[in-house]
């Protein structure tokens, strides 16, 4: 990742008609689909102090924004792959 900003093409897609739109590559939604599909609502966070290695927390800070909630999907990945 850079650490360049994140230019917004909202105004771009804002222009756009409904036509222009290419739905290609997604699925349809229909009634098979509501069937297995459920409302999944994340837990609330909480803040909380951590002790980190100082090159750790280097590296994740030089991926660019948002080093945080990649700690977090990092500690949600290990959580997911070893939950009973």
């Amino acid at each position: 990742m850079s650490n360049e900003p994140i230019k917004s093409d909202l105004k771009r897609i804002d222009r756009m008609r409904d036509d222009d739109i290419d739905y290609s590559d997604i699925p349809e939604v229909n009634a098979a689909f509501f069937e297995t599909a459920r409302v999944v609502v994340p837990p609330g966070k909480k803040q909380v102090t951590v002790r980190l290695d100082s090159d750790v927390l280097t590296w994740l800070k030089s991926q660019g924004r948002g080093y945080q909630t990649r700690i977090n999907a990092i500690l949600r990945a290990y959580y997911e792959a070893h939950a009973e």
